[in-house]
């Protein structure tokens, strides 16, 4: 984009909003105590203190935002736009600072003026905008792209209530409100001058233009606005700053003084309420029709939000419409934007009255594609009558891309009507319905994967007649992580250590870890990563107590599955191996046994009964285990609550042991796997998602494998899987399905567990009972290997060293390379005001 701008701002004290000196940064925090949060340091709560170091810090970010913003409206730039329905920042602060370079300047102001930083830091709520691992892909990827020098915008929504919080009562799941605004969001800012209307329901209407030309116009009977929140998002040791725009809806008209008067207030507000609904929540429960129709309406409206954006600031530039592809690069995360591909088309054909071949070739160039799943739950379907209901001109749209394309598949496949129905847009299976992941593969130019093996899989299964049809639009991008959040941010003890020995451009490419690897055959340098090793368990030690009032031993094995609770990431195949070892205690007390902590924690769906009764299961045993005697703290079970990034910084430095333990083939990639490999953790794993290429890049001899691959798996389930078959001839696992069956982890409640236990004797969908024999084997290698020490820490260091192809910054690289064609851009910091 090349645009003639001045960008003015208002006169202030030289140095107090850009200074990065302990004096000045003390000064500014001062000035910003006292004049945006109206308190002296002498009346000051500590959230005033945190809102007053927030503002600081983003003075300097935003510096550098007008800046980086300067740059791009002055040349001709592509810009990424990546839609997801989840963002998964973390807390802001301590991120910003480490990308700023401020962390040492703003500790050395702080205690300058007797506050400890670290309470700030941990003051923080964290913007709970994401479920998981889509989301926090989402963030390390704006991470890497500004870092990377990347123009970018993340376009989401500004979620009032976030992931719900999670609490334990009596073991159980229980989910209370995320309030994450409520302290305060210093780090956004409200741009209501850009908003966007965007429409509901309602008719079309077909007329005639003036030039004779057949037209549709959409007539919606409910319009919502649509408000930006921006987030600058700094990239590390550079200028470059990138955005993430949320957005708000809000009624476009909030008040009605009419209804008011007449007595009636409830009505008044109800265009409030049934607007800000949209984005009230994540994830609104959508078993019911109307949790169906409001999910629908979310990703409708922040994708027509974005594209409204994105137009606006094309036009702005000068471009005319049909040179969109050229200068903005569209990614689809999942199939929650996928309504995307309909509403640029309607915007085309409808608006700017293009010519439906040309809108459809613009519409293919915009837009990419990432596929994150291969459960077909995932996979979202909506029902043609809803769909129609609540977006009818899309529906005609999506109706006639479908018409378009089978007709194309005829020519290329005749006399196929089973490949017909397979990549159709349309279900016909009643009541039909609108496959979203079929609009998202067919309306975009390419389509990746998240993993090597996942990527073979979508080929060869989830879109098998996708790719013969256009091969070469499939492509592999595996996730990586960030190593400032991951590593620096999360283990500074063992990011100095590595820094020592290695130096310090690691930071940005992570390939330089390797430099590490002749250490793992130094005697001392093992020391030394043991030691650090231990001084992060001591103080995840120190956490656990302060959450759960459970004290566990540092010198144990901390052996941890910290993920989204699920049947096919198989925690209950983990909460079996725990229960056969206390079980081989109580058949014999003096069993010899290396000690072990067992840690938990994730978060199971609101509506997902068997993933909460998992939860109760973890909570259960480790009420019997942590209390008998017998085990004498052989093993310690604790379930931490709450998962979230902020929880996640405090586990995964500490972590001995790295439970990967998916069904092979159900796990798209996973990044926790890529977390703990990368903080000197050794995976136990099956050969799944993003495990494969780990194991792959460490060698097998530092992998504990264990289970069936997808093969294997395949041909069970062909051959016809009996799990009672397992049951029946493994004695140790009949005995300790025997204790859930009869209730000795329930204080005697049979029917508590009742319902896991039928349903691994009688489905087990997720082969749990037939990996389990396979798991306790690679276990006791485990066990092993951890006797001798010297040999684990060789292991743990070729781990980290070997971790350098995980990074954010190469999938960004990649994505950058060979799918979005985006350059970096260098930003100068010049004085604009």
């Amino acid at each position: 984009m090349r645009m003639n701008t001045c960008i003015s701002a208002p006169v202030s004290c030289p140095g107090i909003r850009t200074g990065t000196g302990p004096e000045m940064l003390k000064k500014a925090f001062l000035d910003n105590l006292f004049y945006l949060q109206g308190r002296s340091l002498e009346t000051a709560s500590i959230n005033d203190l945190y809102m007053a170091l927030a503002y600081t810090v983003r003075d300097r970010l935003l510096h550098r935002w007008v800046n980086t913003l300067h740059r791009y409206m002055t040349e001709d730039v592509k810009v990424v736009f990546y839609l997801s329905a989840e963002f998964l920042p973390g807390p802001h602060l301590a991120n910003n600072l480490l990308n700023l370079g401020l962390f040492e300047q703003v500790r050395t102001a702080m205690n300058e003026l007797q506050i400890d930083l670290n309470v700030l830091i941990n003051h923080e709520e964290e913007p709970g905008l994401g479920n998981g691992g889509l989301g926090r892909l989402a963030a390390c990827f704006l991470d890497s792209l500004a870092t990377l020098k990347r123009p970018a915008i993340g376009y989401g929504i500004r979620y009032e209530f976030g992931i719900f919080d999670q609490i334990l009562t009596h073991g159980w799941q229980e989910e209370i409100t995320d309030k994450w605004l409520r302290p305060g969001n210093p780090w956004e800012i409200a741009r209501p001058e850009e908003s966007c209307e965007i429409g509901f329901g309602g008719r079309t209407e077909r007329y005639t233009d003036s030039n004779g030309y057949l037209r549709v116009r959409w007539h919606p009977d409910l319009v919502i606005t649509g408000v930006p929140y921006d987030t600058p998002i700094p990239g590390y040791g550079v200028n470059n700053v990138g955005l993430l725009r949320l957005w708000k809806a809000e009624a476009h008209e909030s008040f009605d003084f009419q209804a008011f008067n007449m007595g009636d207030y409830y009505g008044a507000v109800e265009a409030k309420v049934v607007a800000e609904n949209i984005s009230k929540v994540l994830y609104p429960n959508d078993a019911a029709r109307k949790g169906k129709r409001l999910r629908l309406s979310q990703q409708y409206f922040f994708a027509a939000c974005t594209l409204q954006d994105i137009i606006r600031i094309h036009h702005r530039q000068g471009q005319s419409i049909e040179s969109l592809p050229d200068y903005w690069a569209g990614q689809l995360n999942d199939t929650h934007p996928a309504v995307a591909v309909a509403e640029l088309m309607r915007i085309l054909v409808d608006t700017h009255t293009l010519p439906w071949e040309r809108a459809w070739d613009i519409t293919r160039r915009t837009f990419s594609y990432t596929n994150h799943t291969l459960l077909p739950e995932a996979l979202e379907k909506w029902s043609v009558q809803l769909f129609g209901e609540e977006l009818p001109r899309h529906l005609e749209i999506i109706y006639e891309i479908n018409k378009r394309f089978l007709d194309e598949v005829r020519l290329r496949r005749p006399g196929d009507t089973d490949c017909l129905s397979r990549v159709s847009l349309i279900d016909e299976t009643p009541p039909r319905y609108v496959r979203m992941a079929n609009l998202a593969v067919v309306g975009s130019h390419a389509v990746n994967g998240v993993a090597a093996l996942h990527t073979r899989l979508i080929k060869e299964n989830l879109f098998a007649d996708f790719h013969k049809l256009e091969p070469g639009k499939f492509h592999n991008v595996t996730n990586g992580v960030t190593p400032r959040r991951w590593m620096m941010l999360a283990n500074p003890l063992m990011t100095k250590l590595i820094t020592e020995v290695t130096g310090d451009a690691w930071h940005t490419n992570l390939e330089l870890l390797s430099r590490l690897e002749p250490l793992a055959a130094d005697a001392p340098f093992r020391h030394k990563w043991m030691e650090v090793k231990r001084r992060n368990k001591e103080k995840l030690s120190d956490y656990i107590r302060e959450q759960t009032r459970i004290s566990v031993d540092p010198s144990s094995m901390f052996d941890i599955q910290v993920k989204r609770i699920h049947e096919y990431k198989r925690q209950h195949l983990n909460a079996l191996h725990i229960m056969t070892l206390y079980h081989r205690i109580k058949q014999n007390p003096d069993t010899e046994m290396v000690p072990r902590t067992f840690i938990f924690g994730g978060k199971a769906a609101p509506g997902y009964f068997m993933a909460k009764l998992i939860i109760k299961l973890i909570t259960s045993v480790a009420d019997v285990v942590n209390n008998d005697p017998d085990v004498r703290d052989r093993l310690k079970v604790v379930f931490i609550p709450n998962l979230n990034v902020k929880v996640g910084q405090h586990i995964y430095p500490g972590a001995d042991l790295s439970e990967q333990i998916s069904t092979a083939g159900m796990e798209a990639s996973g990044t926790g796997n890529m977390k703990f490999s990368l903080n000197g953790a050794l995976t136990i794993g099956t050969l799944d998602g993003a495990n494969v290429e780990i194991r792959e890049a460490v060698d097998p001899e530092n992998f504990f494998l264990f289970g069936m691959d997808v093969e294997q798996i395949r041909d069970l389930r062909q051959q016809g899987y009996g799990p009672g078959a397992m049951y029946k001839n493994n004695a140790e696992l009949r005995a300790v399905l025997n204790l859930l069956r009869d209730g000795y982890f329930s204080h005697g409640d049979t029917d508590l567990f009742k319902p896991l236990y039928d349903h691994l004797l009688l489905h087990d969908n997720f082969f749990v009972l037939a990996d389990y024999a396979s798991y306790l084997d690679c276990q006791a290698r485990v066990e092993q290997a951890w006797r001798t020490q010297d040999r684990w820490a060789e292991m743990a260091i070729i781990n980290t060293a070997r971790m350098g192809y995980f990074s954010s910054d190469r999938a960004i690289e990649e994505y950058c390379k060979f799918i979005w064609h985006v350059d970096p851009l260098e930003v100068e910091i010049q004085d604009l005001t």
